[in-house]
């Protein structure tokens, strides 16, 4: 196997298998759109990355982290609702990442790549950093796991209970947010909540638990990485798009084999 195919192959089922869990609780919690918001502004970062000549990966990880950190502030205290909100953040940063990448004349980007992917143009160091990335995030989600189910089910009795909800949420948030940070290399700015979600969605058809769920979604999107490479190599396609259509396929194939 050729060297950039099995690191794209090995970043994309790192991937896979982190998006697996915490799209479920995207899914339960309703956090889509929140995500889609996120997804928007790593190219921001990617563009404030270039100009203060600092590296893209890093910069687009703590451009997430602090929007993460800003939306959670700003849905607590300003008078707008959430939907509202982030209709207004999303396309705000979309578009000013694009402006300041304009002005960057000096500069080669691959801005296709940015926006819908380019997996089989990964490095090794991009390769190290995903994988890294994934695993923080899968030992975090490992270890809060019941916590941040309880919050999910219901935030008042596990108020009650004794639970830090609200460092719970925000933890919550901010794993999205490196996630997000990490997928841009492999689907793009404008597919990385597809990842996140059409997986944990086909999963919820069929499971019978929330773990049954979170290992079905991280099956899925392993079988959609896998596809949509295999689809890519023999077709000449667009990886990231194709890993995309992959799991489009495979959310559609579960409303044909009878509910559990």
């Amino acid at each position: 196997m050729a060297d950039f195919l099995l690191y794209a192959l090995l970043a994309g089922l790192a991937l896979a298998v982190v998006a697996g869990p915490l799209g479920s609780f995207v899914v339960w919690r309703r956090m889509a759109y929140f995500g889609d918001t996120l997804s928007h502004a790593a190219l921001l970062g990617v563009a404030l990355g270039f100009l203060l000549d600092i590296s893209p990966a890093i910069a687009v990880t703590v451009g997430c982290l602090l929007l993460a950190i800003l939306l959670v502030t700003l849905q607590q205290r300003q008078p707008l609702a959430s939907d509202t909100l982030l209709g207004i953040l999303a396309p705000s940063t979309l578009s000013l990442g694009l402006v300041v990448l304009s002005f960057m004349r000096e500069v080669r980007i691959d801005l296709m790549g940015y926006l819908f992917g380019d997996l089989l143009a990964i490095s090794p160091t991009d390769l190290a950093w995903i994988l890294g990335g994934s695993a923080g995030v899968l030992v975090f989600i490992c270890a809060l796991w019941r916590p941040l189910l309880a919050i999910t089910v219901h935030e008042e009795l596990a108020t009650v209970e004794g639970l830090p909800v609200a460092t719970l949420r925000m933890t919550l948030m901010l794993l999205i947010a490196v996630v997000i940070a990490v997928a841009m290399k492999i689907v793009g700015v404008l597919l990385i909540t597809s990842l996140l979600i059409i997986p944990a969605a086909a999963a919820q058809r069929h499971a019978r638990s929330p773990e049954q769920m979170a290992f079905g979604a991280s099956v899925i999107g392993i079988l959609a990485v896998c596809g949509g490479l295999a689809l890519s190599w023999y077709k000449d396609t667009p990886a990231g798009p194709s890993i995309v259509v992959c799991a489009a396929g495979l959310f559609l194939l579960s409303f044909l084999l009878p509910k559990r």
